[in-house]
């Protein structure tokens, strides 16, 4: 039950983390305004977003490489599941064949 509740918080957690990181204005963005583009304002203010979304984005990543570590090491106690896939040669030679076909077989010269 655990794991499954950090599954869906990983995920929420890494849409938000993906978000706050398009939604921040580059490095150079300051400088197109300097020239007249007038589009360095935003909702907090030209300087104000920089703080919030900063450390936002801080704790999102941080929460994410965290959950990361702790699905990880949940998943690695956990014993892997054998695909039958994998296992099609290993079936076919030990399936169950009558005595009868085994004995007609043995019968058969080389």
């Amino acid at each position: 039950m655990f794991y499954e509740i950090l599954i869906v918080v990983y995920l929420i957690v890494a849409l938000m983390l993906i978000g706050m990181v398009l939604i921040q204005q580059g490095k150079g963005a300051d400088m197109g305004a300097s020239f007249g583009g007038g589009g360095s304002n935003t909702v907090f203010g030209s300087t104000g977003s920089g703080n919030f979304m900063t450390r936002t984005t801080a704790i999102l990543a941080t929460l994410f490489f965290v959950i990361s570590l702790i699905l990880g090491n949940q998943t690695s106690e956990t014993e892997k599941k054998v695909d039958q896939w994998e296992q099609l040669e290993q079936s076919a030679a030990d399936a169950d064949v009558p005595v009868a076909e085994k004995q007609q077989e043995s019968d058969v010269p080389n």
